[in-house]
């Protein structure tokens, strides 16, 4: 009697670069939406078309959403599951999405040692303030690039008044315990950095300032980026508390403790972390980020890299089986992290 061949085992999964990822303390990026209210020059709109290219071009369109609600929280539970455990939730403008609602209201329990963060420009906060206050937020992060109508203005491309941003902070403050904010220098605002630390410092409010990023859609305001010297000299005159920290993935940062409140300065001088293809990628030069998020986009689309969308692949066609999403993200990464995507 013929014995029918033994069928192949299929190839196991590994999960080492995804679980090592989630140890270093890499962050899951769940961008709700590419829309927003502002128009920041600067934006990258998690990898998509910024909106200030949508509104001087129109032929330029951000992808197609195809991701609705459930499907974002299934793509969260499973990466959680796997062991992900920082999670934030970004545009555009998150709060600008349909989804919002029902994704930030029914998130799944987050376990020890994880959270849900919010990174919103604040000006949709008192709006959505009724269904907002219910949400498992663990912390809202403001970002806080102007602090004055003419600089907010000028950066965002706004009507809007700065009494807008720092309304939604405060209304931010009275849902959460913990309230961040983040601040990008450039020349449109370096005139305003020692006031936004003074506020931060005066609120109690963790503050990160941060170095720009360069990208294509950036590259012709390159001359308005500003080194954060001038920011770290005027922390040392309130300060003596200064670390360095560059564990974990990501920018190496300085860290300030003035009177309990931290402050962090993502500071390009003290390098980054960086993975497999990184060594031969064309945009390193650019890159101050190195290897710290794993980006999940409307579009049903994750990458590893902010600069590189040819990085991004398809989650769709895993979200009718959490493993498979997970084993599928499992390899994308460790092919990431060897360079052999």
């Amino acid at each position: 009697m013929q014995i029918p061949p033994t069928p192949a085992a299929a190839p196991a999964i590994d999960y080492t670069a995804l679980r090592n990822f989630a140890a270093l303390r890499g962050q899951l990026r769940v961008s709700l939406t590419p829309k927003c209210n502002t128009a920041c020059w600067f934006c990258h709109n998690e990898g998509d078309v910024p909106p200030p290219l949508t509104r001087t071009d129109r032929s330029q369109k951000p992808r197609a959403a195809q991701f609705d609600a459930d499907d974002f929280l299934r793509t969260v539970q499973a990466l959680m599951e796997a062991g992900l455990k920082r999670v934030y939730f970004t545009g555009g403008e998150p709060l600008a999405s349909r989804h919002a609602r029902p994704v930030l209201t029914q998130l799944p329990a987050p376990g020890p040692d994880a959270s849900y963060t919010l990174i919103t420009n604040g000006t949709l906060v008192r709006r959505n303030q009724e269904w907002l206050a219910g949400a498992p937020l663990d912390k809202v992060k403001v970002s806080l690039h102007y602090f004055s109508d003419e600089s907010y203005q000028a950066i965002a491309a706004t009507r809007l008044g700065i009494n807008s941003v720092l309304d939604g902070l405060e209304a931010a403050r009275e849902m959460f315990e913990r309230v961040e904010l983040n601040t990008l220098m450039q020349q449109e605002n370096a005139h305003e950095i020692e006031r936004i630390i003074d506020y931060a410092l005066t609120r109690r409010l963790p503050l990160q300032l941060i170095e720009l990023v360069d990208t294509d859609f950036n590259a012709d305001r390159a001359g308005s980026a500003v080194s954060a010297d001038g920011a770290i000299r005027y922390l040392r005159t309130l300060t003596s508390d200064e670390d360095i920290e560059v564990a974990g993935v990501g920018q190496g940062r300085r860290v300030f403790r003035i009177d309990g409140v931290e402050i962090d300065v993502i500071h390009r001088d003290l390098g980054r972390h960086h993975v497999g293809q990184c060594g031969t990628c064309p945009v390193r030069p650019q890159c101050v980020e190195g290897f710290w998020s794993l980006r999940v986009d409307h579009a049903g689309g994750l990458q590893p890299c902010l600069l590189r969308d040819d990085l991004r692949m398809d989650l769709i066609p895993h979200l009718d089986d959490p493993q498979a999403l997970t084993a599928a993200v499992a390899h994308h990464i460790s092919s990431f992290t060897e360079g052999t995507l």
